[in-house]
């Protein structure tokens, strides 16, 4: 089992998103039996709720729902539990590092994969409107698509 997770700050923008986008790119190559997926976030503002409306409304535009992720914190304990961490900003990537223990895998920014634009960070679309939501979900789908490019390189997934 290959284990990814995305993490944001409050895990119901970007996260959710993120595990939304990577899920469907799994499904689609028909190797959803080989990937654990989650989400969560390094601070507990919104544990347990669901992701924002203008999370879930981009998702269905594109063709998935993600109505049913909860928000979660990233505690120490995921440290060890997961192959792939995929922060999507500097901040939530120093965060994460903060927490004390090495990651069990690899600690990427989403951005490293971005053909577009190498490096830097996923904007944050809270509050932002539908074209910041539309901006994060593009940025999101072609990172996506380059990383599970990259997973599937280094596991020879065919």
């Amino acid at each position: 089992m290959i284990n990814v997770i995305f993490v944001c700050l409050g895990n119901i923008c970007r996260s959710p998103l993120g595990e939304g986008v990577f899920r469907e790119l799994v499904r689609e190559k028909g190797w959803s039996d080989l990937f654990h997926i989650d989400s969560a976030g390094t601070a507990r503002y919104h544990v347990g709720k669901a992701p924002d409306p203008g999370s879930r409304k981009v998702a269905k535009q594109h063709g998935f729902s993600i109505d049913e992720q909860r928000a979660r914190q990233f505690l120490p304990g995921d440290l060890g539990q997961w192959d792939y961490v995929i922060a999507m900003d500097a901040s939530n990537r120093r965060n994460i590092e903060k927490l004390g223990q090495m990651v069990k895998g690899e600690l990427f920014l989403l951005r490293e994969f971005d053909v577009v634009e190498k490096g830097g960070d996923v904007p944050d679309p809270w509050s932002q409107g539908d074209a910041a939501f539309l901006e994060s979900y593009q940025i999101i789908r072609r990172s996506c698509e380059e990383l599970l490019n990259y997973i599937a390189e280094k596991h020879h997934l065919t």
